[in-house]
């Protein structure tokens, strides 16, 4: 119990959402590098799932600057759950893909409307260059939509015992 009330302090910290910035940007750079480096071209699925990866680490950095505040933080984790869930359901759409269960169809799009164009304004980031079919291994047989998956569950777990704590938090009677 001890544990976990270590845990749930912590993830009240400009220190967390520090780790999540850096988790959100470890990740950004490792799809660069399996993509620049492993020649690994993304698809329509994997942008996506950059984006949310982006979104994580954009979310970590502007938590950190802010003032601490409950609702704030209540917020942020709850931003935090949406964007792990985004990324846990592309990473899952890729796992079904890469095991021959999903429909598998995936354009050269990204599929964005014309307000949020990030293909068109950083291709070299978020361009669309291959169709959906497998992500590579990244270490020990596990696939990087395996990967992803289980960072999504972990993130939007820490995300959900936070924003239940803060919830009974502000129940409980002072």
């Amino acid at each position: 119990m001890r544990h976990l009330n270590r845990l749930t302090l912590f993830l009240e910290t400009k220190g967390f959402w520090w780790g999540v910035a850096l988790l959100g940007t470890s990740l950004f750079v490792a799809a660069l590098y399996w993509q620049y480096a492993l020649n690994e071209e993304p698809c329509q699925v994997c942008i996506q799932a950059r984006l949310w990866v982006v979104a994580i680490a954009l979310l970590g950095v502007l938590m950190s600057l802010l003032p601490h505040s409950r609702r704030l933080y209540i917020a942020g984790n709850s931003l935090l759950l949406l964007c792990a869930v985004g990324l846990g359901e592309r990473s899952f759409y890729l796992y079904e893909i890469e095991n021959f269960r999903g429909d598998g169809s995936c354009e050269f799009s990204l599929g964005m409307p014309d307000w949020f164009a990030v293909d068109r304004w950083l291709p070299s980031l978020f361009e669309v260059r291959n169709i959906c079919s497998y992500t590579p291994e990244i270490a020990f047989g596990v696939s990087m939509a395996e990967a992803l998956m289980s960072i999504s569950l972990i993130v939007a777990s820490l995300c959900g015992v936070n924003i239940l704590r803060s919830a009974t938090d502000q129940l409980s009677p002072l």
